[in-house]
């Protein structure tokens, strides 16, 4: 697996999973390359850096005299990703997607980084539910801004992903953007009574997969289902091929 790497997570989609993939893809490149250096750029909801053991840097893009965003602030971000060669996570919250958006767009960022052989991803999520129609939305623009490859997660919780009987692969922005996409992850809900509290314990104390095979929140079955989880997610992730 090439260290050199930096993974974006993008959709302007509130509360749909972005901070619990970022979670997942901090601790799987941790665990297969080694280190990772994660960001957390959320002015809101700073969740990824409140895991204690991600040690994520979290980046202010908030003015502190206007409260809106600086966009200058993601010039140090660059800096940043450009001064390590260890895989980077960066979070990005729904009130930050436009202006992030915009800040990669003007300043060709990922081709950037690119350009200084960097491989990048940018990763989004689509929800069941009613958020089906704005996550797929969200995804839309993403793809239609930039042209780095992407990772599609398909997140469950919220209810199947799909419309009218069809999923996200008989879709036409899926036909149209086949080739852009990387792959996709999927993150089934299972039993909501055990695998759907499992998961909801853990990330609401902000413990890694491994944390929780310690803690005595979690007896021996509530650990064998997230060691479920897990190996589906990362065998996923494997299949990539990063």
């Amino acid at each position: 697996m090439k260290t050199n790497q930096v993974h974006f997570i993008l959709q302007g989609k509130g509360g749909v999973g972005k901070s619990f993939i970022s979670a997942i893809l901090v601790q799987y490149f941790r665990d297969r390359a080694g280190a990772v250096k994660p960001f957390d750029t959320d002015p809101v909801n700073d969740t990824l850096s409140q895991y204690k053991g991600f040690e994520a840097k979290r980046v202010n893009i908030l003015n502190d005299d206007t409260n809106n965003i600086d966009a200058r602030v993601f010039d140090t971000l660059m800096d940043d990703l450009f001064s390590t060669e260890n895989v980077c996570v960066v979070d990005n919250g729904a009130s930050t997607f436009v202006p992030l958006m915009a800040y990669l767009v003007e300043n060709k960022a990922i081709e950037v980084l690119q350009s200084a052989g960097k491989v990048v991803y940018v990763h989004s999520v689509i929800t069941g539910g009613q958020a089906f129609d704005d996550t797929l939305q969200g995804l839309s623009l993403m793809l239609e801004s930039q042209n780095a490859p992407v990772v599609v997660w398909l997140n469950e919780f919220y209810g199947q992903v799909s419309r009218d009987g069809k999923t996200f692969a008989d879709s036409a922005l899926y036909r149209d953007y086949a080739e852009r996409i990387r792959g996709v992850v999927r993150v089934e809900k299972g039993n909501a009574d055990t695998f759907g509290k499992d998961m909801e314990m853990l990330g609401n104390n902000k413990l890694t997969f491994d944390e929780a095979m310690h803690s005595p929140l979690f007896g021996i079955m509530p650990r064998q289902r997230l060691k479920m989880v897990r190996e589906a997610l990362y065998g996923q992730l494997d299949e990539i091929g990063f």
